[in-house]
């Protein structure tokens, strides 16, 4: 849960040092002695949500295409050099944004920005190399979307949730896109967003903050900028009803997945007249005394007590860059329906509406909020994550230190305010994995063909 990864941060934060280069570029530095190690993470300010029809997954796609080299480094030397000094990269694609990162010896700083600032405006796109990495992404979709049938109900879940929100597409991409993506579109989607100033640089670890400002002029502050124009901002048009939508896949299992439209924490800062700042905290606290361990309500009434379901969780995206959905999803037990599940899951949605929560289990899921395996999530790599992630979404880094207070500020009131006011069923999508026999044969000949792509 981010909340963990937040917490990480508040004993910590003048130790976050804000530089800002000439050509647009920030750079974020946050030192942690603890051992020899740096982790240099390059944020950019795109993902699937900055896309239209016909081009869906193409920041995705691009990520791929990163790792395949420029005029001065070829294909695969990147990722040969950062190995031959000990490092540790990869990268990953969201809704909001695209990140690289390595991980290596804290003398080795220089070479990861080195090769970082030169993919950054340089990279080659070229024709061969594009047709077969776009093929390994399409493989990557078969494998993990549609011969997965909860990974598939996902996807149709969030494309019948959401009407307009660019949300609604995948990030890996519709298939029919996938198939007709030519490398021009990739280059015209790298010139519009890969610039210094649509970038921020993170770097934690064992670093003078002074140093890594140098070296970041060095190798970042030449490149130039690129004129950004930013997205369409497409907001989710209002939803009149519930919406149910039943998938049959191929499965052994069903599922449930039901998803409430609510808003993010950038949206209070926007329209704080309507909504109070303080309703995403309590959605918040609300999903830990849901889905907050062990003695939380789901594992405790339908997992164990009713005995209604085999897992069930809950989930809030606080630092999404648009609205988002608060989703309660959920297998039921063996002899048990997705019908008595969703029953179920509302009753525990009209307890927390009817009745406000006690004290004790208040106070319970603050202190895991605020505290519980603060010392194991302390990673350097989720400190810089963090940081990149809200600056990246809109929202500034800082904001990590007013998050416990917020959390604590959190009363049973609002958390039984925020349940009746988006616990509705005109926010309500309802999507039903309804299993379908699975031909074994057909399994095991795919699983004979698969390619994995990065």
């Amino acid at each position: 849960m981010i909340c963990y990864l937040l917490c990480c941060f508040t004993t910590a934060q003048a130790e976050v040092h804000e530089f800002s280069l000439k050509n647009g570029l920030k750079l974020l530095v946050k030192e942690d002695h603890r051992a020899p190690v740096v982790v240099s993470q390059v944020w950019y300010k795109v993902g699937s949500s900055y896309e239209h029809e016909g081009i869906t997954g193409i920041s995705h796609a691009l990520e791929h295409m990163m790792f395949k080299g420029t005029k001065k480094y070829p294909a695969g030397e990147f990722s040969r050099i950062i190995s031959a000094n000990g490092g540790e990269e990869n990268a990953f694609t969201g809704a909001d944004y695209t990140a690289y990162f390595q991980t290596m010896e804290k003398s080795r700083l220089e070479i990861s920005f080195k090769l970082e600032a030169d993919r950054m405006r340089n990279l080659s796109i070229v024709d061969a190399e594009f047709l077969k990495e776009i093929k390994v992404v399409q493989e990557e979709r078969r494998m993990r979307t549609e011969d997965n049938p909860r990974a598939f109900s996902h996807e149709v879940a969030m494309a019948t949730a959401y009407q307009t929100s660019p949300y609604r597409q995948p990030i890996v991409g519709w298939m029919a896109d996938l198939q007709s993506m030519q490398s021009d579109n990739l280059k015209d989607w790298y010139r519009q967003w890969y610039a210094p100033n649509n970038a921020t640089v993170v770097v934690a670890g064992d670093v003078i903050p002074e140093d890594v400002y140098k070296l970041a002029k060095k190798y970042f502050g030449k490149l130039k900028a690129e004129k950004i124009s930013p997205p369409n901002s497409i907001s989710e048009v209002e939803q009149y009803g519930i919406k149910r939508v039943v998938i049959k896949r191929p499965a052994e299992i069903p599922h449930i997945l039901m998803a409430y439209k609510i808003p993010a924490l950038r949206t209070t800062l926007v329209e704080s007249a309507i909504i109070e700042q303080w309703e995403p905290y309590a959605l918040e606290v609300l999903a830990g005394v849901l889905d907050g361990g062990s003695s939380a309500r789901f594992a405790s009434r339908l997992v164990r007590g009713k005995e209604i379901a085999s897992n069930v969780g809950a989930g809030y995206p606080l630092t999404s860059r648009l609205d988002g959905l608060f989703t309660l999803s959920g297998t039921p037990a063996q002899g048990k329906t997705t019908d008595e599940l969703e029953i179920a899951i509302r009753q525990e949605l009209t307890d927390l509406q009817n009745n406000p929560v006690s004290e004790q289990e208040l106070e319970r899921v603050k202190a895991q909020v605020v505290s519980s395996d603060i010392y194991e999530k302390d990673s350097v790599f989720y400190q810089g994550m963090i940081l990149g992630m809200l600056e990246t979404v809109g929202l500034s880094w800082t904001i990590v230190d007013e998050y416990v207070d917020r959390v604590k500020a959190v009363t049973a009131e609002q958390v039984q305010s925020v349940a009746r006011k988006y616990f509705i069923d005109d926010r309500l999508t309802v999507a039903v994995l309804e299993p379908q026999a699975i031909d074994r044969s057909v399994r095991r000949a795919a699983n004979g063909g698969q390619s994995h792509g990065r």
